[in-house]
């Protein structure tokens, strides 16, 4: 049986990922501050999320997931989170427009702040320095004094996310958000787009539906599924002190819940069985993700499962898969098999970033977006092979006009990546590149549904 769980139980469990603080009495200090400070969400609102997750599990809804690889101090400004949020719009409507499906939509945002590393030093000129972990760690300057962890940034991330989730929270319910503004959505770099006359005619059809509905004397303004929107954040839960010192009782239900975000996720360098990440994210109600890299075995899968989520409760789970363009076929069957044999309910996801980082020939990280287009098709194939539903992405992305990601329909090569290149971490697909694999994301989902509607439909007519 498991032990009983409380929100410090972690701290008895190996750890990875973490980092040394020198100045444990200023850790101590933080960790009382925030505890003391109100919800960034609230308890409802991830309950909320997790049902409609429950529909994307049983394949009625399909889950948009996407944001800064980390969020910095320094872009925090009204405009960079308003481009984000408005291309993420652009693709939902994309999505439910062209593939018939309701979107669920998830930001990595207002809380994305820390980042796992491949190696705890980076090397630069032949200077070895403690590598960069996220700004509610230490600093990005390569320099000794920036990188000694700080805990005091951990104030700065809490109140960097209270005025984002404000920000967000105003543009969703607000009336920006509204359908009949889905022409204003268009970033001005992004009218002159490969895609941008495939969206305006969508957009053009949307308005014409709204018009018919005037016309009918039904006023879309009066209903609050056309005129706002459902939006949720998600992080990774990295840093433990930060997210043991914001779960709190729901008053409701009597149950813990993670009030950092309303989606939590467990890396691939953090969900050792044993250790204190999935500890402390098994015992928080709200929905979980698990990052499923090729070096995952199907039945270690399964116990991570069976301890996250012991009821078997639908929408708890998100697997999100990230292999590689090149390795989809060979790791996503036997996950999905164990899964379907154990009679596992969870939500299919495909990251298809992580996996597909190389290294240009001029010195920068990037992401080809052609592997990254592969492995997505590589996961609705599989899942269309296997009789499972293909449900959701996560993505990398920003709203910026940034040049981080090789390829897409206009082609931005190698010798581009310097013109823009200001991601603090990994490299996005930026506005126009997010929006041309959403129309590419519609068309597969369409094709899945049409799939599952065939058998059905030669029933009927026997």
């Amino acid at each position: 049986m498991a032990t009983r769980w409380t929100p410090d139980t972690w701290r008895s469990k190996p750890i990875a990922q973490a980092p040394d603080y020198p100045d444990q009495a200023a850790l101590k200090d933080v960790e009382k501050q925030l505890t003391s400070f109100p919800p960034l969400v609230f308890a409802g609102e991830a309950r909320k999320l997790k049902k409609t997750l429950g529909q994307v599990a049983s394949g009625q809804a399909f889950l948009l997931q996407g944001g800064d690889c980390a969020e910095s101090f320094a872009e925090h400004h009204p405009d960079n989170i308003r481009d984000f949020f408005r291309v993420l719009l652009q693709m939902a409507v994309v999505l439910t427009y062209g593939a018939a499906s309701p979107v669920v939509k998830v930001g990595r945002l207002a809380g994305q702040f820390a980042k796992p590393r491949s190696s705890n030093i980076e090397k630069k000129d032949g200077i070895e320095l403690p590598s960069y972990r996220g700004d509610i760690i230490n600093d990005f300057a390569f320099t000794p004094e920036a990188r000694v962890p700080d805990p005091r940034r951990q104030l700065e991330a809490y109140r960097q996310s209270a005025a984002t989730l404000n920000f967000v929270r105003a543009l969703a319910y607000g009336g920006y958000a509204s359908l009949g503004r889905v022409h204003e959505w268009m970033l001005g770099f992004v009218k002159d787009a490969p895609r941008s006359n495939d969206y305006k005619e969508l957009a053009d059809r949307i308005s014409e539906s709204l018009d018919f509905m005037r016309a009918c004397g039904l006023d879309p303004e009066l209903h609050p599924e056309l005129r706002t929107t459902e939006f949720y954040t998600s992080h990774e839960a990295l840093l433990l002190p930060f997210e043991q010192a914001m779960t709190r009782v729901d008053s409701t239900t009597g149950d813990w819940y993670g009030t950092s975000g309303h989606m939590l996720w467990i890396g691939d360098r953090t969900r050792q069985l044993d250790h204190a990440h999935v500890e402390f994210c098994r015992g928080v109600k709200n929905p979980i993700g698990l990052k499923c890299g090729p070096s995952i075995k199907p039945d270690e899968l399964i116990r991570l499962i069976d301890i996250l989520n012991p009821d078997n409760e639908s929408g708890r789970l998100t697997l999100i898969n990230r292999f590689g363009h090149d390795k989809v076929g060979e790791h996503l069957p036997g996950l999905i098999r164990a899964v379907q044999r154990e009679g596992k309910a969870v939500v299919w996801s495909c990251d298809p970033m992580h996996g597909n980082t190389i290294s240009s020939a001029s010195g920068y990280k990037t992401r080809p977006f052609d592997r990254i287009l592969n492995e997505v098709k590589s996961f609705f194939a599989v899942h269309q092979a296997e009789g499972t539903y293909a449900g959701g992405v996560h993505l990398e992305m920003t709203g910026k006009n940034v040049t981080e990601c090789t390829g897409g329909a206009r082609a931005i090569s190698d010798e581009d990546l310097n013109d823009r290149y200001h991601t603090f971490c990994d490299p996005r697909l930026n506005a126009e590149q997010a929006i041309e694999l959403a129309f590419l994301l519609a068309d597969l989902i369409k094709k899945e549904r049409m799939v599952k509607r065939t058998p059905l439909a030669a029933a009927a007519n026997q």
